[in-house]
């Protein structure tokens, strides 16, 4: 199958420092580089900055990252047009596995879904006596006529959100202060900014662009908001041109002891908080 898509190569600079990396792999003359489709919090956090180059490094791949939604990315995958998915919506993840799309799925990391909106908190959802959930604040933001503003372009934030006004009763789409940008994480944070809408983002990406946002968490640490991400090796069998030593290459370095410390520590010195917390070998 021919690959016809606009690659945006890693710019990252940033390596592994003083880390003991597994030994590099061997690949085929025609194999030195891998697609990983990917969902934009990773990129717009500057995760995949500091991951790729020394993936890169360690294995002589060259990777070619595409960040998009997860549900585009996972689209890529069925088609056979990435080697290898970075993703964060764990029901379409299962269904992807179940129709053999995938070889092998695993659990890389998390962080959380926060709601953001602006300081003035016009539907009151911050503190206030029976919002006492992710829907109820909802239910609170639709009564007050919003205004909300979504991804709307098929991602793992995408789905978690319209999973929660599947919740609360509520059909969003369509009413007056409901909008969507089509637009990545980073995007539509900087939207909602400038208009004073409230969102759904990963708590990652917010932290990352907090300094240039007037947006502030107002709802928060609901069990039901842990944003959990996969790393999935897409299936050879399915589509020969795929790279599954190259994906499975970037799998294992994605789990392994060295990355999963340098997960944990992303973020801390500069936000005073890690945006990822490693899951490598724990259990769903």
């Amino acid at each position: 199958m021919m690959r016809k898509m606009k690659f945006v190569l890693s710019a990252g600079i940033l390596v592994f420092n003083a880390l003991m990396l597994p030994p590099q792999y061997v690949f085929a003359a025609d194999d030195t580089s891998i697609i990983l489709a990917t969902t934009t919090s990773t990129q717009d956090t500057g995760l995949l900055d500091l991951l790729v180059p020394a993936f890169e490094k360690q294995s002589g791949l060259m990777v070619k990252t595409i960040a998009v939604g997860s549900g585009q990315a996972m689209t890529m995958g069925q088609r056979g047009e990435a080697d290898v998915l970075l993703v964060h919506s764990p029901e379409a993840e299962v269904k992807f596995m179940a129709e053999g799309c995938g070889t092998a799925r695993r659990l890389v990391m998390h962080n959380d879904f926060v709601i953001v909106g602006p300081a003035a908190d016009p539907a009151r959802i911050k503190g206030i006596k029976g919002i006492k959930g992710s829907v109820d604040a909802l239910k609170a933001i639709a009564a007050g006529g919003g205004p909300f503003i979504s991804r709307g372009d098929n991602s793992g934030t995408h789905t978690k959100e319209k999973g929660l006004w599947k919740t609360a009763g509520i059909v969003a789409e369509g009413q007056a202060w409901y909008q969507q940008t089509g637009l990545g994480m980073g995007a539509t944070l900087n939207v909602a900014s400038e208009k004073g809408f409230y969102t759904l983002a990963d708590r990652g990406t917010y932290l990352a662009m907090k300094k240039i946002l007037a947006l502030e968490i107002l709802f928060e640490g609901e069990k039901s908001l842990l944003n959990v991400y996969h790393v999935i090796e897409v299936s050879q069998a399915k589509w020969p041109k795929v790279n599954a030593a190259g994906a499975k290459a970037f799998a294992d370095f994605m789990v392994a002891d060295a990355t999963q410390k340098v997960i944990g520590g992303f973020g801390v010195d500069k936000y005073g908080a890690p945006l990822f917390f490693p899951d490598a070998g724990k259990a769903e």
